[in-house]
């Protein structure tokens, strides 16, 4: 070794030299040489402090008389000569005297020491009993707290290299306390972010600042099929001199906080996701978009590819007969996956009509009318969820693991099924999946009931309100016609709106539009009963305001129905239009080379207000010139003004040469809107 090596430093430590531990200062130890007669040969400051003699005052002197009682001098004697004959070393508490007259028990520990001449001395190491004692009891109390203690503790140094463990850490860690020491924390610990614990862990041994209730989750090598989570705290240990001998870990299991916490978040986010399904799925009166609502939401949290299959009996409106074993006819309304996946390609396309033979699993949930569970998909499950051999393989591959089925029941009918399938999501369905599904289901269900239902009423409505309008119209002299019905957009109802041309004597043409204000069937069958009287009286040859004033009588005996309507008939070999109007929106007129506009009519009464005359105007027609009536679904809205509205109208008819199919296709997608809650009947007419 080098001289250096041995050389003092300022701090009283050679360079290469391992500080020393404060252990022996905080005990005080002392240490007091006697020659073979019993006198102080040596003493030390730390003997000064225990005794309370100075070494001017002990050296020489006999250490018995000086700090022996009386009545153990002959003791102390005894056992003095017994160490220095037989070597033998004593060891034990002994009551000295102090220089201040006091009795303090001491811990000694004796030897017997041989010169170089062999001369014969005697080594007394001493301290105090009851720091000794206390500093055991310390030792004594840490050491159980540590083994006994449900907290893992470790000790590790400075390179953060394991010291020391407690059982509770062996059991956290599924390691045993041997198989800890000398390796690193990276090695026991098996949590994602441990490069973060170890750099904040580095952090803690240079400042000081302990890091306190960190939380992490992992698996541990004792349950690595669950999820753990743990409270981390880290603490820099030091010497009384400030020394830093290494770090102390503390590692609190909270995996079932942990675990109550996470299913109180699941529960909340199941709640609020059963809120968001409440005002997102049913939001129009379309069983298609319903159960495309449905998938979206179930997409989002439950399931990585969802289907939504209806049975066509239910979409029929058709009752079932009694469940069997039987197959099923399914139409698919709607497919989601959340993420891009082959699973689809093993789906049914929306729209498709498929049959499911009776031991599909989602023909077991419709026949049962309850959820279909499997937890863990195998080989043998997946040709029970698949349509055919070649979806069986798709599935496969998408890596399907889980599968859950939940039955669409609404008023006590059983409408399909909400298919469920997981593929990226490691997770299996369970229990409260399935409640979960079946909620979300039966909202839906009740949504999709409706919807049908207002379908098929629909349907019924539309079915009677065509049959009630005429045919496209036929030819008729000196007129080029085209004419439009469209029910309302967001609405179930029909209303009374209709359209007419009625061929007359002469060549002539009425031309009639009405709007029976309400809606439904009544207001169908009404809008049919005028139409029929106005067949009738057209055909005696009145004046249109004669033929209004004939139409007001009768719907005056109809209930609490008002009616606008508009009659008008065209002479071709006068080319004159004569108009009468009651209550109704006004006609456009457009003519070639000039700006549409609004023909001034004096606006009457609406049928059905008794007792008021209608006016006859006349209006000329030249070639080309185009007549516009329409009912008032057309062009209000609850949005727009009126009069804006009207001239929108008059702008859409600018070129009154286009093609009147076109006209007719260009005002109710110009001025039309999805939301519109009326319908519209619509008749162009152009001179020739």
């Amino acid at each position: 070794m080098k001289a250096e090596s041995f050389q003092a430093r300022s701090d009283g430590y050679g360079p290469e030299q391992p500080r020393p531990t404060g252990l022996l200062d905080v005990l005080s130890v002392a240490a007091v040489v006697l020659d073979a007669d019993g006198r102080i040969v040596f003493w030390t400051p730390q003997a000064e402090e225990l005794f309370g003699y100075t070494s001017e005052e002990a050296l020489g002197k006999y250490a018995a008389r000086l700090f022996v009682h009386p009545e153990h001098l002959q003791s102390v004697m005894k056992l003095f000569e017994e160490v220095l004959k037989t070597g033998r070393s004593w060891a034990g508490s002994f009551p000295i005297r102090h220089k201040d007259g006091s009795t303090r028990l001491t811990e000694f520990r004796n030897m017997r020491l041989l010169d170089d001449v062999g001369d014969v001395y005697a080594l007394g190491i001493a301290a105090d009993h009851s720091l000794l004692q206390r500093v055991e009891t310390d030792l004594s109390l840490c050491e159980r707290l540590i083994n006994q203690s449900p907290i893992g503790l470790a000790l590790m140094d400075p390179d953060l290299r394991y010291l020391l463990v407690n059982p509770a850490l062996e059991r956290i860690d599924g390691i045993p306390a041997e198989d800890h020491v000398g390796r690193h924390l990276r090695e026991t610990l098996p949590l994602p972010d441990i490069d973060t614990i170890e750099s904040a862990l580095r952090q803690v041994l240079t400042t000081g600042t302990p890091l306190l209730d960190q939380y992490h989750v992992g698996r541990p090598r004792s349950d690595p099929d669950h999820e753990h989570a743990w409270s981390l705290s880290f603490y820099r240990l030091e010497d009384p001199g400030g020394r830093v001998l290494g770090a102390a870990a503390s590692v609190v299991d909270v995996t079932e906080r942990h675990r109550v916490a996470a299913e109180a978040d699941r529960a909340r986010r199941r709640l609020a996701l059963i809120a968001d399904a409440s005002t997102r799925v049913g939001t129009t009166l379309e069983v298609e978009e319903t159960a495309r609502e449905l998938a979206d939401i179930a997409s989002t949290a439950l399931a990585d590819v969802v289907a939504v299959e209806i049975l066509d009996s239910a979409l029929a409106c058709r009752r079932r007969a009694r469940p069997d074993n039987g197959p099923e006819l399914f139409r698919a309304l709607a497919l989601k996956s959340a993420h891009p996946t082959v699973a689809l390609g093993a789906a049914d396309p929306p729209g498709d009509l498929i049959a499911y033979d009776g031991d599909r699993l989602v023909t077991l949930c419709v026949h049962t009318g309850r959820p279909v569970l499997v937890r863990h998909v195998g080989e043998q499950d997946l040709p029970r969820i698949a349509r055919d051999a070649e979806a069986t393989t798709l599935l496969a591959r998408a890596g399907v693991h889980s599968y859950l089925a939940a039955p669409l029941i609404a008023h006590g009918e059983v409408l399909g099924a909400l298919d469920l399938k997981r593929t990226r999501n490691p997770l299996p369905f369970d229990e409260d999946d399935v409640v979960l599904a079946c909620e979300l289901a039966s909202r839906a269900a009740v949504a999709i009931d409706n919807a049908r239902w207002f379908q098929s009423v629909r349907n019924t409505a539309l079915t009677l309100q065509r049959s009630l309008l005429p045919d496209h119209p036929p030819h008729h002299t000196g007129l080029e016609l085209a004419s439009r019905y469209q029910p309302a957009q967001a609405t179930s109802e029909v209303g009374g709106d209709w359209y007419d041309v009625i061929p007359l004597e002469d060549d002539k043409t009425a031309l009639v539009v009405g709007d029976v204000m309400g809606n439904g069937i009544d207001a169908a069958a009404t809008m049919g009963r005028l139409r029929t009287a106005t067949c009738a009286y057209a055909d005696l040859d009145l004046e249109p305001g004669a033929v209004l004033q004939h139409l007001d009588k009768i719907t005056c005996e109809l209930e609490h129905y008002i009616v606008t309507c508009l009659y008008a008939v065209y002479d071709p070999h006068t080319r004159q239009c004569r108009i009468a109007n009651a209550g109704h929106m006004p006609p456009a007129l457009s003519r070639p080379g000039q700006a549409p506009s609004l023909l001034k009519l004096p606006s009457g009464a609406p049928l059905g207000v008794g007792g008021v005359p209608f006016e006859t105007t006349t209006a000329d027609l030249g070639p080309g010139d185009l007549l516009v009536l329409y009912t008032d679904g057309l062009v209000e809205t609850r949005h727009h003004a009126i009069d804006d509205r009207l001239n929108v109208l008059l702008d859409f008819l600018d070129e009154p040469d286009r093609p009147l199919e076109e006209i007719c296709d260009l005002l109710l997608y110009g001025l039309r809107h999805p939301d519109d809650h009326d319908d519209v009947a619509l008749l162009v007419a152009r001179a020739l």
